[in-house]
């Protein structure tokens, strides 16, 4: 019985590495071995892991976190305007943590809760 293919896949430190989340295939390795970045809401720690055009991955580094849905499995690591083609940025959770900060300081200040 022949199996289905299945998509195109990539280990997640080389995709990272490609789309040129980090500067290094190693720091994409660190950051993934810490427990740093999540596949489709489940922590991945193994560099290893293959990720699929579709998945969201959720990225926690420098004090930011950014979410990033895979558009893409990259072929080489070239330049920003390529790399940015393997990624649609979902969110940038650190504007919208300190967006939700901004409005829980002002309620606080007008005396609602929120």
């Amino acid at each position: 019985m022949m199996d289905k293919p299945s998509a195109p896949a990539q280990r997640l430190d080389r995709w990272l590495w490609f789309a040129r989340i980090v500067k290094t295939r190693t720091l994409a390795a660190q950051l993934v071995g810490g427990g740093k970045v999540r596949v489709n809401r489940s922590r991945v720690n193994k560099p290893s892991h293959q990720v699929r055009e579709g998945d969201v991955l959720t990225v926690a580094f420098g004090g930011q976190v950014r979410i990033l849905q895979v558009r893409a499995m990259g072929q080489r690591r070239g330049p920003p305007q390529e790399a940015q083609l393997l990624y649609r940025l979902v969110e940038d959770a650190s504007s919208m943590s300190a967006a939700a900060a901004d409005r829980r300081k002002g309620n606080l200040e007008t005396g609602k809760k929120g």
